[in-house]
């Protein structure tokens, strides 16, 4: 066996193995993910037996970084990273060429060492696609206070009470009509982003990962009855934020473990927008924000009267629809409420 071959299959492992280590610190320190860090470590040990199959030592023996004529080729790219995610996204896709390489020279020089890393390739690829469900915690913002915009709710034009929240302070707007005809909704939906976008806010589509994408929102928001987590992911990747509403810890881990960026977390308290047969309330709100690592927003019946027991139970972003579409002074209610989410 070549000094030049043993090489080749030094270097690929190292970058592999430093591909795997950055994957797997993400799946363990960041998304809190025990299953896919240990899914991560199992494959690093298990490319070290496919390896090991040469001679033990064998590799790190005839390795010579100093004669490596590619080590000082860097380009622009490599040099920075724009997130978390991106750093992530890089080493994904260096373990797959790397183990590719390995596979193909291995070919030539041990078949069952090649066969053995061809099957880790594979599982790599399963574990990449896990991860990346995972990257959007790392991106999704916390929101301080969404207005819910629902035309048939609102005391004035909903364009003016649109404005007249965002005016007042509010970080993000979902639209939420679910009676608008395709072409309605689009048009509608294009307005909210721009105005969002024009005001620094975020802006959020109710259902329709469809019409979010064609209108160029920054998110969608799924109930437990519409399209999964996983196919909208399909559809958009990591171009929307994706968030989902839970009325319990086991509907919110799902929604974590499924790739979601953010949940909705209620209903708080009794409203009038939706007919909830049971209040999760302040309790749930305290045991997500124990146990699941993703932005929240608590939703239901909040006011400035009742958002402090919120804040005591850990809130940390609230959506709120009548409070502030049905109010005579949209702006104001925004500032009111915003006031008391700052005194608790």
């Amino acid at each position: 066996m070549s000094r030049t071959a043993l090489r080749l299959l030094d270097a690929n492992a190292n970058r592999a193995r430093e591909a795997l280590r950055v994957m797997e610190d993400y799946a363990r320190f960041i998304a809190d993910d025990a299953d896919l860090s240990a899914r991560l470590k199992s494959i690093r040990h298990d490319l070290r037996a496919a390896l090991d199959r040469l001679g033990p030592g064998l590799l790190e023996a005839n390795r010579d970084a100093p004669g490596d004529v590619g080590g000082a080729i860097k380009t622009e790219a490599e040099a920075r990273r724009e997130s978390v995610a991106a750093v992530v996204v890089a080493a994904g896709k260096r373990l797959g060429e790397s183990l590719r390489s390995l596979e193909e020279y291995l070919k030539a020089i041990d078949g069952g060492a090649a066969a053995a890393v061809e099957s880790l390739r594979y599982r790599a690829y399963d574990a990449e696609q896990r991860l990346q469900r995972r990257l959007g915690t790392v991106i999704a913002p916390q929101w301080r206070l969404c207005v819910l915009l629902t035309e048939s709710l609102c005391a004035s034009p909903w364009l003016d009470v649109l404005d007249a929240a965002l005016e007042g302070g509010a970080d993000c707007i979902q639209l939420r009509e679910k009676d608008l005809e395709d072409g309605k909704l689009l048009g509608r939906a294009t307005v909210v982003v721009e105005r969002c976008r024009a005001a620094g806010a975020a802006s959020v589509i109710n259902d329709r990962a469809d019409v979010a994408l064609l209108a160029g929102a920054d998110g969608v928001h799924l109930g437990q009855s519409d399209l999964p987590v996983g196919h909208v992911r399909r559809l958009a990747g990591r171009r929307l934020l994706i968030g989902v509403s839970t009325a319990n810890l086991a509907q919110a881990e799902a929604a974590a473990k499924a790739g979601a960026d953010y949940c909705g977390v209620g209903p708080m308290f009794l409203t009038t927008t939706k007919d909830k047969p049971h209040l999760a309330g302040p309790e749930y709100l305290r045991e997500y924000v124990q146990k699941v690592p993703l932005p929240h927003l608590a939703i239901g019946g909040i006011t400035d009267r009742n958002v402090g027991e919120l804040v005591e139970a850990g809130a940390a972003g609230v959506a709120v629809s009548s409070y502030v579409c049905s109010s005579d002074d949209p702006a104001a209610a925004v500032r009111r409420l915003r006031a008391a989410l700052a005194r608790a």
